[in-house]
């Protein structure tokens, strides 16, 4: 029997894929997440999932496909990370306001012990709503906005705030759930 292991501490990730019904382990994998001077988004959430899951593909034990993902917001060709302060975020939220932005997730599978693979990026436009300072204020008073790239969780109250989006909503949460089943069955992966 193939496992499947998570290459994440994202609670959205694991529970994405638990709602989805898939028998999964997490094995955490903490790297260094700085952009690099002019990468671009999509380069920079290759790379990162592609670094994930060779670290856990180092120390897990196969028969296995490892699962790696790092989304990020991009606002005219800038990355909007995690902030790093409430103003950070208001920053973010301010930038974001009335505008239309794209949400990338980078994901590299990796299939132990022949260490095949299959990697993609599955990108979502996002459309904000307009916010007023009072609208901003309240909602980074909920905390939701702190660890989340762009300052905002869409599965949230953030969610009132986005009329329409293009593309895949479970990208904008942090894993693009068809395409990883996709990918998984690509790699020969069964449940039981």
């Amino acid at each position: 029997m193939m496992k499947l292991i998570l290459a994440s501490a994202s609670p959205r990730r694991a529970e994405i894929l638990r709602d989805a019904g898939f028998a999964f382990n997490v094995l955490s994998s903490a790297v260094d997440e700085t952009p690099f001077p002019e990468e671009s988004a999509s380069e920079h959430v290759s790379r990162l999932a592609a670094a994930k899951a060779e670290l856990v593909a180092a120390r897990a034990i196969g028969p296995a496909i490892v699962l790696a993902a790092d989304t990020v917001v991009a606002l005219d060709d800038r990355i909007l990370g995690k902030p790093y302060s409430e103003e950070s975020a208001r920053h973010m939220l301010e930038g974001l306001s009335g505008r239309t932005h794209t949400v990338l997730t980078g994901v590299t599978l990796i299939r132990l012990p022949d260490a095949e693979r299959v990697a993609f990026v599955e990108s979502t436009r996002v459309e904000f709503a307009q916010l007023s300072e009072e609208e901003i204020s309240r909602y980074l008073a909920t905390e939701e906005p702190h660890d989340k790239a762009g300052a905002y969780a869409i599965q949230g109250r953030a969610g009132r705030y986005i009329p329409r989006i293009e593309g895949c909503y479970f990208n904008v949460v942090g894993l693009p759930l068809a395409r990883v089943q996709r990918a998984l069955t690509e790699l020969g992966w069964t449940e039981d």
